[in-house]
């Protein structure tokens, strides 16, 4: 049986946009399918049902370190911005009202004992962030010893989990490892001004 074949009839046609590590996006096309793979990384699914809007988001590390905060800013790879940024993005193109959002979580997984316990750290950021800010999680797969692909329709708010092998698995476990001993990434400053 094929992949497609195994995935519920709402997810095997249109459009599929990878949302990447760092990423963002929010959309109210009815076509779209948003896909990531998450081993340790967290992904959260924002849907307004009353504007039929949703978004994804994928990090990797919940929050940065207070000298990586000072030196490197405010970026989506990091948990508190992306999740701000996604729940801001929501509430802007859908109906503006917080209580409308219901907000789904996936990802968590220790697939790597070289991540420590990264996942455990995010799966606890997430829901202490979302808390905080007074929302209840709609539903949830987090945690486990596993890496997991997710598809989400952001016009119904529909999301999709699919475990996946150890082949996968290795895979984004070198991807994540890199990342993390790569540590923050300067962007540079694009400036429309010139100083003499």
């Amino acid at each position: 049986m094929s992949a497609a074949q195994s995935l519920p009839s709402e997810f095997d046609r249109g459009i599929v946009t990878t949302v990447h590590q760092g990423d963002c996006a929010v959309s109210g096309d009815a076509g779209l399918t948003y896909s990531t793979v998450l081993g340790s990384c967290i992904s959260a699914c924002i849907y307004d049902p009353v504007a039929r809007v949703g978004g994804m988001n994928h990090f990797l590390l919940g929050m940065q370190s207070g000298t990586a905060k000072d030196r490197y800013g405010a970026s989506a790879r990091y948990g508190a911005f992306a999740m701000e940024q996604l729940i801001n993005l929501v509430l802007s193109r859908g109906s503006g009202r917080k209580s409308n959002l219901s907000i789904k979580v996936f990802g968590g997984g220790k697939i790597s004992a070289a991540l420590d316990d990264v996942g455990a750290k995010n799966v606890e950021f997430v829901r202490e962030f979302l808390a905080a800010e007074g929302y209840a999680i709609a539903s949830s797969d987090l945690g486990g010893n596993f890496a997991r692909r997710v598809l989400f329709k952001p016009v119904s708010g529909k999301a999709f989990v699919k475990r996946l092998d150890s082949s996968a698995e290795a895979g984004v476990a070198r991807e994540e490892i890199a990342i993390v001993r790569r540590g923050p990434v300067v962007a540079p400053v694009d400036n429309d001004i010139e100083l003499f």
